[in-house]
């Protein structure tokens, strides 16, 4: 019952028609209520389930499930990594991986079942455990750092700035370290959100969106036509999987060279490809586009239309005054100083509204949760009733007598926080020398409060504000340890603890919220994330390792995998260590301009409306081409209008296919890079190097040729 209902059990002194009138309000809302309850019944999920036992949380945790999880940990991680040096923009692979870990395991039962072998019938609990293996392994790519923070501390990306590159603030990317970073700062954010589990799905009932959404699909799989869409949804996966990965295959052959192939196609004239306006074959950013949403490629397009298509013109235009004209292109003295540092600026300006705005909405949640003193009180998200009010459905009585089961033991939780805590202050200080133990300590004192409202704000928003926190950490610990003393590797490093304490305890929450809808044990939940955190741990940097080597031009402006955000991230620990002395001038004006209209922006978003606020872009996603370009923005807008046309036309096929078809598209390129690799280390290079000239290049490139 909502607010407006209250009113009708209130006995106040009314005349006798108006108390006669109450009355029947009263016995109209009840009826209503009655016939609400009885339609939730029929529409429940889990009395379409009522005939299948549940298995025990062990029975949940299969071998076959993690070879299926590990297989596709590979895959995801691949796609992630490549995602992460290109452009750094990662849509979410949870479908994908919930619809591929069911085709895998449902096939692979089908064949058993014929057979007369199938010991362990293919649950929705099992395939849940499978999506929260595979996309804990993939995530380590993200929060790992290796497009980011991590790979900011080698000496290819301390040469692209002239500050603070010395040996004291460079550590090159070794698999021996990586990995031990990893195993020691990826698990405590597991633990420390373990005990809060509870408070956030029952007491709270934070919403988790991604987390829902994903638990919905699963259930959908394992229902009779559930499974015969998925089928097809995987078919259709499966078609443009293989034209990825032929068309990458295909674009190989002419790529021998730099400069060379068709992601070097002027699509729009020599003039607009120097300027970074082109269209370059990406399959895999074609796939990206169809998932995001469209506010976020438009935002895309109209930064880079700001930055490349104007600013960046008039400030070349301005060489020798407010730069040096000698000053190389790549230097952060010359232009790229510009289209660095006010991309950060707009990324701070962005970061620091959402963090305030998330982190109000969080402690406003949190203080309304506590003056109410019950559960299931006043979200400010919205309005529900008391439990008193309105008892719980029959899907939520099950689901939560079924959480509520299976506990993971306080000590558990206590003891793995504990220990992970002391093997950090212990060994992270011999990885980087520069991050001292007491930084750490005071890292470790203020994570588990910003683990939490991370793992609430994102319940509430969907937003995970892991790289702000890592950014916060950047800027104070790199101030307190000063140039001195290495204080732009222990910005970095002090990002990278932040960062995966506060990520995977949001990646946490919202598998434990999947889990809780589809009456997945809490303990296999957290037995199957830390093995996917485990096995990201050695994937992971094995995946950046093959690139590494593979790909001599990595992190370099221009090249194939130019990890863009490796450079940012240095930069920003760079002005906290050293402040704004390494901007050309008139940068910081306007750095200060984009922060703050990035700030008002976002102000202006939150103050028309959600109706308004989906044509007025994202502040986040305009910063991202300022400093790459424009091309993979094409790319994505391309994806939105393959999905918009094709909505037009059938919608219905639309929303069921068009992720299908965004994975497949994704998936099929991003494997490719794993045989584009093994080639390069091989040194078996392409035969044909297909370049782009203009007229008057070609007449001095024949003349040359025929003299």
């Amino acid at each position: 019952m909502d607010r407006s209902n209250n009113s009708a059990h209130r006995r106040e002194p009314h005349p006798s028609n108006e108390y006669e009138h109450s009355t029947n309000t009263t016995k109209k809302t009840h009826e209503e209520l009655l016939v609400q309850q009885e339609e939730e019944e029929v529409q429940s999920v889990e009395r379409m389930f009522e005939s299948k036992e549940v298995p025990s949380w062990q029975s949940q945790l299969t071998l076959r499930a993690f070879f299926v999880s590990f297989i596709l940990g590979i895959l995801f991680t691949f796609i992630v990594m490549k995602l992460n040096l290109t452009t750094g923009i990662i849509p979410s692979l949870n479908v994908s991986a919930g619809l591929l870990g069911f085709f895998f395991v449902k096939t692979w039962t089908k064949f058993l079942e014929k057979s007369g072998m199938l010991k362990q019938p293919f649950t929705r609990q099992e395939n849940t455990v499978i999506q929260t293996c595979v996309v804990a392994t993939s995530g380590i790519a993200f929060s790992g750092g290796f497009g980011s923070y991590l790979f900011g501390m080698s000496d290819v990306v301390a040469k692209q700035s002239t500050e603070a590159n010395a040996a004291d603030n460079i550590k090159n990317p070794s698999l021996g370290w990586m990995m031990g970073f990893l195993f020691v700062v990826s698990f405590r954010g597991l633990f420390s959100v373990v005990l809060l589990r509870k408070i956030m799905i029952i007491d709270f009932k934070l919403i988790y969106p991604s987390g829902t959404a994903t638990a919905h699909l699963i259930n959908s799989f394992h229902t009779p036509q559930g499974a015969k869409l998925a089928k097809k949804q995987v078919k259709a996966l499966g078609k443009f999987f293989t034209f990825s990965f032929l068309w990458g295959f295909f674009q190989w052959f002419f790529t021998g060279g730099d400069g060379c192939g068709f992601v070097n196609f002027p699509t729009f004239g020599i003039k607009a490809y120097k300027n970074r306006f082109y269209f370059d074959f990406s399959a895999t950013y074609v796939g990206v586009g169809m998932i995001c949403p469209y506010l976020i490629n438009i935002s895309l397009l109209v930064g880079a239309i700001l930055s490349w298509g104007i600013m960046w013109p008039l400030i070349e235009d301005r060489k020798g005054h407010w730069y040096h004209a000698d000053q190389s292109p790549s230097s952060l003295h010359g232009i790229q100083g510009y289209r660095v540092f006010i991309a950060i600026a707009m990324i701070l300006g962005d970061g620091l509204y959402n963090f305030i705005k998330v982190l109000g909405r969080t402690l406003y949640g949190i203080y309304c949760q506590f003056r109410e003193k019950r559960a299931g009180s006043v979200l400010p998200v919205g309005v529900r009733a008391s439990p008193a009010e309105a008892p719980l459905s029959y899907d939520d009585q099950i689901r939560t007598e079924l959480f509520l089961k299976d506990q993971i033991p306080t000590w558990v939780a206590v003891a793995g926080y504990v220990s992970i805590v002391v093997l950090s202050t212990i060994t992270l200080p011999h990885i980087f020398h520069q991050l001292r133990w007491y930084y750490i300590v005071v890292i470790y004192i203020f994570a588990p409060v910003l683990a939490f409202c991370n793992a609430y704000g994102c319940g509430l928003t969907d937003w995970s504000l892991a790289s702000t926190y890592g950014k916060l950490a950047i800027f104070t610990i790199g101030a307190w340890a000063g140039s001195a003393h290495g204080g732009v590797l222990a910005g970095l490093a002090a990002c990278g603890v932040m960062m995966n304490i506060v990520s995977t305890a949001s990646d946490l929450t919202q598998d434990f919220k999947t889990g809780y809808m589809t009456l997945a044990s809490p303990r296999s939940m957290f037995i199957s994330q830390i093995i996917g955190t485990a096995m990201g741990c050695v994937i992971s940097p094995c995946v950046f390792w093959l690139f590494y080597k593979a790909f001599h031009d990595l992190g370099v402006p221009g090249s194939e995998y130019p990890a863009p955000y490796a450079l940012v991230y240095r930069n920003m620990s760079i002005l906290g260590v050293e402040g704004f002395s390494a901007l050309p001038k008139n940068c910081l004006t306007l750095c200060y301009v984009f922060f703050l209209g990035a700030i008002a922006i976002n102000a202006v978003r939150d103050a028309v409306g959600k109706n308004k606020a989906k044509y007025i872009p994202l502040p986040m996603a305009m910063a991202i081409p300022f400093y790459l370009g424009s091309y993979f923005a094409i790319d994505m807008c391309l994806g939105s209008l393959i999905l918009f046309v094709w909505t037009k036309i059938n919608k219905a096929k639309a929303d069921a296919f068009g992720p299908a078809v965004a994975s497949g598209l994704i998936c099929g390129d991003g494997i490719w890079t794993l045989p584009s690799s093994i080639l390069a280390l091989s040194g078996v290079n392409p035969p044909i190097c297909m370049k782009f000239l203009s007229r008057k290049d070609n007449i001095r490139v024949d003349s040359f040729i025929n003299s």
